[in-house]
């Protein structure tokens, strides 16, 4: 196992130094079934502590079997993982989700066992994204609002696939965040090989259910060129952690063709950054007035020896025998035969 010192940050008013440890992978191969559903598709993860279990949404868009959550064991010792339970998830009406009605992403869990999904909808087809609360057996239960400028339509709003990627609740339950995985049409341009992509934040009040702010978050440019150099190229935010009220970890993935995923980890701090919610346009907005979230790099996967999949979740884990906290991240796999459900162990000593 390689240690690396990843960052000294003050939380809470304290100096905290911080590190990680590299553990193992695992996987469940292409096509994995249990209970006559593929296991695959997982966006989003978040552990529930009480019963040592975790969640994982998977993004079918109810096209190989209605949307749905999986319960999930996953062993920080014996670096395993095994489907416990399939939910299926019910829309306002008590009805499963119709095919193409929604794209789940990511899942958090809420003091009081609520869970929080995002979905990302569908630009194409007019379908909106949201986030929305649900009971653990799957009945929706409320949705939060959406600002309006994240709406999509042909000149501003969410780009189609790159919405709500991301999902995290505060520890005190008093604030969830969520964020675009790349810019919204008005504010910006999508990622590539030379530029990171000004993604937005959005901080909800739980107890309100409403918005209070939003932050510029700036994403690094995509990790390594294409093959052929025209070929497809993407970085993106597609994952939130919160340690705090202002301090936050980011995921991000990077893939390009031929080359394949890189990922990396941000500790970001909103601490002093700039509350967007009243500019409609960051791309006619005064740049110097705006002060984006801080990052800090903390974990990049090409410093490892592993390859990533198409990691698209993380969550704080259960600690292993050796009393160490733990990071578990989790692939999407698009249910793609070239492609793993991939599980990436970190340790936190201390």
């Amino acid at each position: 196992m390689a240690t690396i010192i990843i960052y000294s940050s003050e939380i809470r008013g304290n100096t905290s130094m911080i590190s990680l440890e590299f553990m193992e992978t695992t996987s469940l191969p292409h096509g994995f079934l249990f209970e006559n559903t593929e296991v695959g598709g997982f966006s989003g993860i978040t552990y529930n502590t009480s019963a040592n279990l975790y969640y994982s949404i998977s993004d079918d868009r109810s096209q190989k079997s209605p949307a749905r959550f999986y319960t999930l064991a996953i062993d920080s010792d014996q670096f395993t993982i095994s489907p416990k339970q399939v939910t299926f998830l019910r829309n306002e009406h008590g009805e499963p989700f119709p095919p193409n009605t929604i794209d789940p992403e990511s899942i958090a869990l809420a003091p009081d066992g609520t869970l929080f999904i995002t979905s990302e909808g569908d630009v194409k087809t007019g379908i909106a994204p949201f986030i929305a609360a649900f009971s653990r057996d799957g009945k929706w239960q409320k949705s939060l609002p959406i600002p309006a400028k994240f709406l999509p339509n042909h000149t501003s709003g969410v780009r189609n696939n790159l919405a709500f990627e991301s999902l995290t609740i505060t520890p005190n339950s008093e604030f969830l965040f969520t964020a675009t995985e790349n810019a919204l049409l008005q504010d910006g341009p999508t990622a590539d090989i030379s530029t990171g992509s000004p993604c937005r934040m959005i901080k909800y009040n739980l107890a309100s259910g409403q918005p209070t702010a939003e932050f510029l978050y700036i994403t690094e440019p995509v990790a390594a060129p294409p093959h052929p150099t025209n070929g497809f190229q993407t970085n993106g935010l597609v994952e939130l952690l919160a340690i705090d009220d202002t301090i936050i970890l980011s995921l991000e993935r990077s893939f390009s063709e031929n080359v394949g995923n890189q990922i990396r980890i941000f500790e970001i701090s909103l601490k002093n950054a700039t509350d967007i919610s009243d500019i409609f346009s960051l791309n006619t907005a005064d740049a110097t007035a705006i002060k984006p979230v801080g990052k800090r790099l903390i974990f990049d996967s090409q410093n490892y020896g592993f390859q990533p999949d198409n990691i698209e979740g993380f969550t704080f884990g259960a600690p292993n025998s050796n009393g160490q906290n733990t990071l578990i991240l989790i692939s999407d796999n698009n249910f793609s035969s070239q492609q793993t459900t991939q599980v990436v162990f970190l340790a936190i000593p201390g």
